[in-house]
């Protein structure tokens, strides 16, 4: 097993932002976390990379993540936050590379070409390649969240956990990102965690799903036993399907060079 959480609840002062919450993670498996604003997906993201304190237990191919070694930790787990600080004008070079600091025995260690590959290649896949020079201080959000990407890519972990990684990508790094993800997902030794907001790249990606809502799991699974209407409109509220299906009209008939139902 990749990964177990068990009976995982995480508090911000009295209020329960996970409660409960269980679940396992193949390999293999990409583990899509959804629901509602404020369901705690975020917070199950903490809890599970132990950036925050929390009750229950989280293991790691059976090792509990409390007691893992950072480097060792962070050859297990690699996380994509949502949100990341940048202070110092490092490059995107730099910073991609700073992700290889799993693999290494100390900043003095010797000269490591295959991390050197890795890194070029990140910078690759993630389209950063040509701005590896820039100070990361100058970037776009989107620009910055692609250089995070890339780090955590050249970190080359067990799993990716990934807190909502598209926010801040245009349609094509979007693309890229979600299409990377499911080839990473399949190679052996691998597996993936990602928090979506967008249900379409739910259905279209990732093995299996895990619906929250107010903190608490509704329902987990494959994709064809969670993302149900039974689950998705209980969990979020209204008719999703039908609220989805408005959404594709204005696009029918677009692939064939049309505007689709409404003139744009």
């Amino acid at each position: 097993m990749m990964l177990t959480a068990s009976h995982i609840t995480l508090k911000y002062g009295e209020r329960k932002a996970v409660s409960d919450v269980s679940f396992s993670l193949q390999e293999g498996q990409w583990l899509m976390v959804i629901g509602p604003n404020g369901a705690g997906k975020s917070s199950l993201i903490a809890a599970l990379s132990n950036t925050r304190p929390f009750q229950g237990k989280v293991t790691v191919r059976g090792q509990d993540i409390r007691i893992l070694p950072p480097r060792p930790r962070a050859q297990a787990v690699g996380v994509l936050a949502q949100h990341q600080a940048l202070h110092y004008a490092f490059t995107v070079e730099e910073v991609v590379r700073l992700g290889r600091y799993a693999h290494r025995n100390g900043w003095l260690a010797a000269h490591d070409p295959q991390g050197e590959a890795m890194v070029g290649q990140a910078l690759q896949w993630t389209g950063m390649a040509e701005l590896r020079e820039r100070s990361v201080l100058t970037l776009s959000g989107g620009e910055r969240q692609r250089v995070f990407l890339a780090q955590v890519l050249a970190q080359d972990p067990a799993i990716l956990m990934l807190d909502e990684p598209a926010e801040a990508l245009d349609l094509k790094y979007q693309k890229t990102l979600f299409e990377l993800t499911d080839v990473w997902a399949a190679q052996p030794g691998k597996a993936v965690i990602s928090v979506v907001h967008d249900l379409s790249v739910a259905r279209r990606f990732g093995s299996h799903a895990l619906l929250m809502r107010d903190g608490k799991c509704l329902a987990q699974g494959t994709k064809a036993e969670v993302l149900q209407p039974k689950h998705l409109n209980k969990a979020y509220g209204m008719d999703v399907g039908a609220w989805m299906r408005t959404l594709a009209l204005p696009w029918a008939g677009y692939e064939n060079g049309q505007n689709g139902n409404n003139q744009v």
